[in-house]
């Protein structure tokens, strides 16, 4: 479980959010500058509420009650945004084992399941779209996170592409015991991953429920 229960205020914007996310995946849709990466951001600890409580399990990493404010590194946090960030200096077996946390989760299965082991000495900028973000999703998992963070991981890629990496983001949603929260603007992907869609409006949830009943009149 993820309590969501903050606001935060960036200029002009005000994104005001309490909500329990449940599922194995909750997708945030909503028009552009609903807030959906914002919210992302605060929970790993990139952008700070003015106030609010922001906890993943029992692990409370945001408090302004109690001025908890865990750095992003402490709040045990895979977070795969818009542009994947791999280092371009390193190969993607060093791109996957950064960060590497714990024992959770082996090279050798992360490697298996995403079927990156073929690109392990390759350079990143001889990966394709799809591969980068396999090799994104696979160094994010190696952290043995509590919770995946997955800002529009498909949106570079074209839609055969997309209906080709849907199957290893279903893999993780489906072996691994990690929720995830995952921001798209495509309706079709969230009903095909998501368990519970969260509909954001100019910073505040217009809609929350399960994709069947939300989506029909999403934004």
């Amino acid at each position: 479980m993820i309590e969501l229960s903050f606001r935060v205020e960036q200029g002009d914007f005000t994104l005001d959010i309490a909500e329990r996310l449940n599922g194995r995946v909750t997708a945030l849709v909503g028009p552009s500058g609903s807030g959906k990466t914002t919210v992302l951001d605060a929970i790993a600890g990139l952008r700070t509420p003015v106030r609010g409580t922001i906890a993943i399990g029992s692990h409370v990493v945001f408090s302004s009650e109690t001025r908890l404010d865990l750095a992003p590194h402490r709040r045990h946090v895979g977070y795969v945004p818009q542009d994947v960030a791999l280092f371009p200096h390193m190969n993607v077996r060093r791109n996957v084992l950064y960060g590497r946390r714990g024992e959770k989760l082996r090279l050798e299965t992360v490697v298996s399941m995403l079927e990156v082991g073929g690109l392990l000495d390759r350079g990143v900028t001889m990966l394709s779209g799809g591969e980068r973000q396999r090799v994104a999703l696979a160094r994010a998992l190696m952290s043995s996170p509590d919770v995946l963070l997955l800002d529009e991981p498909l949106a570079a890629v074209d839609r055969d592409l997309r209906w080709r990496i849907l199957p290893y983001l279903e893999k993780v949603r489906d072996e691994l015991a990690v929720p995830i929260v995952y921001v798209t603007h495509d309706r079709d992907e969230a009903r095909r991953i998501a368990d519970h869609v969260l509909v954001l409006d100019r910073g505040r949830t217009a809609r929350s429920g399960p994709p069947s009943a939300v989506l029909s009149s999403a934004p």
